[in-house]
């Protein structure tokens, strides 16, 4: 199935050079490109300079082959886009990528590029990359510098990697970061998965998690619910704040979808923003201190594979149940295909507590599963 019936594009480039092929997620300004961000309010003009982080891939080499579809402004799970077409899993065209970062994930499985920038605000490169069998990874907050970059919730958005693996993805990082990280002599990790966690997944996921647990202890870990609540609190609330202009001026302009979850936003007080933030932070220092024992958690992605395209706003939560609470912990996650017996693929998250430390055990996890 080739890139273009798939819609991983929203615009390519002529390619010039011969080093790593990049696909840049279209939020991230690329020189002479023009950025839409999934939607069609912003200015139709190339951007004058590259994002920071694209000033670094340049640097080393890279070459950019095109701008990747995503959900519209980075604010859905789905990947389904009213303005530039849905992009199509590589597995099931008749099913959904997972999003936001849905057009870097199918031009990584699909070939088209070498690796694929995302971004993650609460699972934006993992629910892709597990619902298209690729490799990702959300680096602690702050790792890569997001300047250039379309914002969805400031104090929470972070960029990442897609490849086809780990080993590809941890390059990748490095570059994008400036931080080295190495692969070599691997050693079993010690695992643990969130007490009480993992229940109500689909059958799929359930077979590939059972294979993947076995043996694996529940230790004592954060709430998921009041994780998934603070941060999507902040999230709200910052994503109202970047859109209410456009959002009350011209609603006509946004997908559905995306219009009800800014408006959900206006609805959020200031006082609770400011009160889930204090709560992000000392929940930040519990993981830390709850992980003090192992170093990683394992879980699944998401809840379910990849749904039908014509699937609604009911995916929303089981396709980010699992990934959203660590982006209110600012923890870095690796996302990695679980090894399945055919079907559609599910994605297993490998949560660190340093970026070093979640790709080493991912990597090992990785290879011992093939």
């Amino acid at each position: 199935m080739v890139g273009v019936e798939l819609n991983a594009f929203i615009s390519r480039a002529e390619v010039a050079g011969s080093g790593e092929r990049v696909a840049v997620k279209d939020l991230v300004d690329v020189a002479g490109m023009v950025t839409t961000a999934g939607g069609i309010i912003l200015p139709d003009v190339p951007a004058a300079e590259d994002a920071l982080v694209i000033r670094r891939l340049r640097a080393a080499g890279c070459v950019f082959v095109g701008k990747t579809n995503l959900h519209e402004f980075a604010y859905g799970v789905t990947n389904i886009n009213p303005h530039y077409g849905n992009a199509l899993n590589p597995h099931d065209p008749t099913r959904v990528t997972g999003g936001s970062s849905g057009g870097s994930a199918v031009a990584v499985a699909t070939g088209q590029c070498d690796w694929a920038i995302g971004s993650d605000t609460g699972g934006s490169i993992r629910i892709p990359g597990s619902l298209c069998g690729v490799a990702g990874f959300k680096p602690a907050f702050g790792s890569i510098e997001i300047g250039g970059v379309v914002p969805l919730a400031p104090s929470l958005d972070t960029l990442g990697p897609m490849a086809t693996d780990v080993a590809t993805v941890a390059h990748a990082f490095s570059l994008m970061s400036g931080e080295e990280v190495a692969l070599d002599s691997l050693t079993p990790p010690r695992l643990g998965i969130p007490r009480g966690w993992v229940h109500d997944v689909d059958a799929p996921t359930a077979a590939a998690w059972e294979r993947v647990a076995s043996g694996v202890d529940e230790i004592d870990f954060a709430d998921r619910e009041t994780l998934h609540q603070t941060g999507l609190t902040i999230l709200l609330f910052e994503a109202a704040v970047y859109h209410r202009r456009w959002a009350t001026e011209m609603p006509e302009k946004y997908g559905a979808d995306v219009l009800r979850l800014i408006r959900l936003g206006f609805d959020v007080k200031e006082s609770d923003y400011r009160n889930a933030l204090e709560a992000r932070a000392r929940l930040a220092e519990d993981a830390t201190r709850a992980m003090a024992g192992v170093d990683a958690l394992i879980l699944p992605a998401t809840a379910m594979v990849a749904p039908p395209l014509d699937a609604g706003p009911e995916v929303r939560e089981p396709l980010s149940r699992f990934t959203r609470p660590f982006n209110t912990t600012y923890q870095p996650v690796v996302v990695v295909p679980a090894p399945v017996d055919g079907g559609l693929p599910v994605g297993i998250q490998v949560v660190g507590r340093t970026n070093a430390g979640a790709l080493r055990a991912a990597a090992w996890l990785e290879q011992s599963w093939r």
